[in-house]
């Protein structure tokens, strides 16, 4: 089959960074689910793995954690899908990625996509939203519906992949008023058409801009990139026993910081509940259904932005520069070999 991978950990300037690779077909076994990938999305864990993670000497490590595609074989143990199913999921990190023209993958992660998106609308959202709605409904335990009393959000990056699907989840399936942050016009007015209550600028102090804004305090605060550039400011804008979430890679932070006002601390790794086989890992497959409704439904909008062409090593060094440069909105996407 047809893959992108890599043999040696390398800069994305680098020729070898990512390579058009041919590899063995693979063959589903247990409860794996056999997809013909359709369309994939990159994203900032692409990047890390690539930089961090070589594989064994003669060994090629393939990336992709954000697929749209159709299953064709199914293990033995597996009950819900059958071949024919067009299916989304992120997958598991500790398996190969999905940048193959066939990728095996647990059926607990996997749901059945939007029938209202094509494929390369689809894949755009599968990881980031697995990763927002843990934020909101396990980390924060944030209950569903619109209570008067449900708080305040401030999300830290609000117009990247993870903060574009995670202010609309807030606003449609809670009742918290959403502050995003953005730096740039383009940027500040894809958050707004996402529906944020309120848009502040990240490059000044958030408490400021928080202030300037007529919000005091927040109760929960997404911090999803630069979290140690923000980190102070982040717990001055925090109301007492706020909570506070990461998914990014800090160097040090001061945890006695948010001993005065009793803030809770939350890592959100979405890949955690596959790493160590959870009792609840189809929780996921469940989230992704649920989402695929609000999609059909009209209520969710795919965070599909930009387009790279057919999946092949050109195309996804120019995604992966895209993301390092910091200037991303919403999600890139590529789609066919």
């Amino acid at each position: 089959m047809k893959a992108v991978g890599y043999h040696r950990s390398l800069p994305i300037s680098d020729p070898e960074s990512l390579l058009d690779l041919e590899l063995p077909d693979p063959s589903p076994s247990g409860r794996d689910v056999l997809v013909q990938v359709r369309a994939v999305a990159v994203n900032p864990v692409d990047m890390k793995i690539r930089l961090r993670a070589a594989p064994a000497p003669g060994e090629a490590k393939v990336l992709g954690w954000d697929a749209s595609g159709v299953v064709v074989a199914t293990g033995p143990d597996v009950t819900g899908f059958q071949a024919g199913d067009e299916v989304w999921y992120a997958g598991a990190i500790d398996r190969p990625g999905c940048n193959s023209e066939w990728h095996l993958v647990d059926e607990r992660l996997v749901a059945r996509k939007p029938q209202s998106l094509d494929h390369a609308r689809a894949a755009a959202l599968p990881l980031t939203t697995i990763t927002a709605w843990e934020i909101l409904f396990d980390r924060f335990a944030i209950a569903p519906g619109k209570r008067p009393d449900s708080g305040s959000l401030l999300i830290v990056g609000g117009a990247g992949g993870v903060g574009s699907i995670m202010i609309q989840l807030a606003r449609r399936l809670t009742g918290m008023t959403v502050i995003a942050t953005a730096s740039r016009p383009e940027t500040r007015e894809w958050v707004q058409s996402l529906g944020a209550h309120h848009v502040i600028d990240h490059s000044r102090p958030l408490s400021e801009e928080l202030a300037a804004a007529g919000i005091p305090s927040v109760t929960h605060v997404a911090s999803l990139t630069h979290t140690d550039a923000h980190y102070e400011e982040i717990v001055r804008a925090l109301a007492p026993q706020g909570k506070l979430a990461l998914i990014d890679d800090p160097g040090p932070i001061n945890v006695n910081l948010l001993k005065q006002k009793s803030l809770s601390l939350h890592w959100e790794l979405m890949f955690t509940r596959s790493l160590f086989q959870t009792p609840d890992m189809i929780a996921q497959q469940r989230l992704l259904a649920e989402t695929a409704a609000l999609v059909d439904a009209g209520l969710i909008q795919t965070t599909f932005r930009e387009h790279y062409g057919a999946i092949n090593a050109a195309n996804l060094k120019r995604a992966h520069a895209t993301i390092e440069s910091g200037r991303a909105i919403g999600k890139i996407v590529l789609e066919g070999f």
